[in-house]
């Protein structure tokens, strides 16, 4: 009998969002909305400026991601109030066994170019992101696919001049065309969580104008979504116009979406207040402070737990770092936690004792053990016992809210905490660090967070932590959790759950990645708005918001 993964898969995530969340702001924003609408209407949301073209597989940041994940939609797309993946271009994803999956999808559906949307979308799409020449950062969430060593082979050097051999072939083996509207998946490994997985960007389908010219398609993306991209670059930002074509339950109830990129976010808030700016999805640090924020903006305003963590990350490519957990914990035990969260977020934050957001079912309090509680004694045993005892700098991008306060913050604390040196290094904005940070350039203490691409405790370790992972800033690698993880995928409910746990506890052993806090978002928007939402993503929902008339 097949299984139909796609309830349970939601369920994992509802129970724990519900019992944190908490929204602030007026039923006749959050509500039904009331009143009439003007469905020609165009708002302005904030953004910030995309690292990459737009390339659903080339796109792991939140700049691009925004973008994307209203341009595109995938095999389901997630509920907006759950969480719950739901189908979207597929009819139905079944599996008997976890490790091979029939895929149908609904007909009909097409391109904003009028091309069909098909099997060979999507196969296409998902053999370009795993090819392991075209070095896409999605590239590891196709490890799991059979197949995807063959077309990712090992660099006999890793450091050094050779690289690694052509592959013989630039296709999954796990990949099967059934018919236009059928295909199959075989996993190297099970995975129940699948389903759940399918709806992030790096599974969007892609039509062949990407193949026929790539670098046009990133500067200007043809995709299969409520939106369409109809103006504009990374450098001051993109508008997006409703989609007439666009065959999905969840059309939009305006006509344009323009997306402004900001280096301040105190300027975009500014703009919100003026009312030169519609939605901003995180108020800067400053304007937490004493909820400033919501006399401002009283009425229009949210704040909810969402799947966000920051963390720091230490370079194990670096000399300084690597192979040397004394260093992590001394820092991590040099990091006030509750007073930075109360003085520069006023709350607005919770620090993190972990690396997996409270948000999803398998969270366990405490996995970082002792080293993220503040302890100035132990933080100095710590790094008496160090091969580098500093000084320490924590790189930045100056573009996030309240990131400068918090980088002074921390490096304060380290200072204070250990009597050492500490600078915070700012970047203009987030594709500049980014780049620095892709290219593995650091060599220092830099800021990392993430925010969840599917509702599942998986993605908040193996995309991230696990050997040669696409978003695994610091190059760490451990064979042990790197095995935890792959018992963990394939089983399900608490079993899963604690070789999930298990798996995070190895990071407290190596300490590479410090955990800082849990983020809750508190957004703002103009008076101009009503029935405003945002999505599991902690972005606002563009299908579900309207402008009053």
């Amino acid at each position: 009998m097949k299984q139909r993964r796609l309830i349970a898969a939601g369920a994992l995530f509802v129970a724990g969002a519900l019992a944190l969340t908490a929204c602030g702001g007026g039923s006749d924003d959050e509500g039904d909305g009331g009143g009439s609408t003007n469905s020609d209407a165009s708002i302005s949301v904030y953004n910030v400026k995309p690292q990459n073209p737009l390339v659903p597989g080339n796109t792991n940041e939140v700049g691009g991601g925004n973008i994307l994940d209203n341009v595109f939609r995938g095999l389901v797309d997630y509920n907006t109030d759950t969480a719950a993946p739901e189908m979207s271009m597929a009819e139905s994803i079944e599996s008997d066994d976890n490790i091979t999956w029939t895929v149908k999808l609904k007909e009909g559906q097409t391109f904003q170019d009028g091309t069909p949307v098909n099997s060979d979308s999507f196969i296409n799409a998902w053999n370009w992101t795993a090819y392991g020449p075209n070095a896409a950062l999605n590239n590891y969430f196709f490890s799991s696919f059979e197949g995807y060593a063959e077309i990712n082979p090992a660099d006999p050097d890793e450091d050094g001049p050779k690289e690694a051999p052509k592959p013989d072939t630039d296709k999954l083996s796990g990949l099967t065309k059934v018919s236009d509207t059928e295909f199959t998946v075989k996993l190297a490994s099970a995975q129940s969580f699948f389903v759940t997985m399918v709806g992030y960007t790096a599974f969007f389908p892609l039509p062949q104008a990407f193949f026929d010219d790539p670098e046009a398609f990133g500067k200007k993306p043809i995709g299969n979504g409520p939106f369409q991209i109809t103006a504009g670059d990374g450098n001051t930002g993109f508008t997006l116009d409703a989609w007439s074509g666009y065959k999905g339950e969840d059309k939009p109830q305006i006509a344009q979406a323009v997306f402004k990129t900001y280096t301040s976010d105190s300027a975009g808030y500014s703009d919100v207040l003026a009312g030169n700016l519609d939605f901003m999805d995180q108020v800067p640090a400053a304007n937490l402070v004493d909820d400033q924020y919501q006399t401002d903006r009283p009425d229009h305003f949210l704040n909810k737990a969402v799947g966000v963590i920051q963390t720091a990350t230490l370079p194990q490519y670096s000399d300084r770092f690597k192979d040397d957990p004394n260093i992590g914990k001394a820092l991590s035990l040099a990091i006030d936690r509750e007073t930075i969260t109360k003085s520069v977020y006023n709350g607005g934050r919770t620090p993190a004792t972990g690396w997996v957001s409270p948000v999803v079912d398998g969270y366990k309090a405490g996995a970082c053990g002792e080293f993220c509680t503040y302890d100035p004694a132990k933080a100095k045993e710590y790094l008496a016992k160090s091969k580098f005892k500093g000084p320490f700098s924590y790189s930045y991008n100056a573009d996030g809210p309240g990131n400068k306060e918090a980088a002074e913050a921390i490096c304060n604390s380290i200072k204070n905490a250990l009597e050492v040196e500490c600078n915070a290094k700012a970047y203009v904005d987030f594709a500049t660090l980014r780049a620095d940070v892709t290219g593995d350039k650091m060599d220092n203490m830099f800021r990392t967070g993430w925010q969840m691409d599917y509702p599942h405790i998986q993605n908040f370790l193996e995309p991230l932590y696990a050997t040669g992972a696409g978003s695994n800033d610091g190059r760490f690698s451990d064979a042990q959790f790197d095995e935890l993880i792959k018992k963990a995928n394939a089983a399900e409910g608490e079993e899963a759950y604690a070789d999930y746990q298990a798996a995070e506890a190895r990071l407290a052993e190596n300490m590479t990645i410090i955990p800082l806090w849990y983020q809750a978002q508190q957004a703002v928007w103009s008076d101009r708005l009503t029935n405003v939402k945002t999505t599991p993503k902690s972005t606002i929902d563009l299908s579900s918001v309207a402008v009053k008339s």
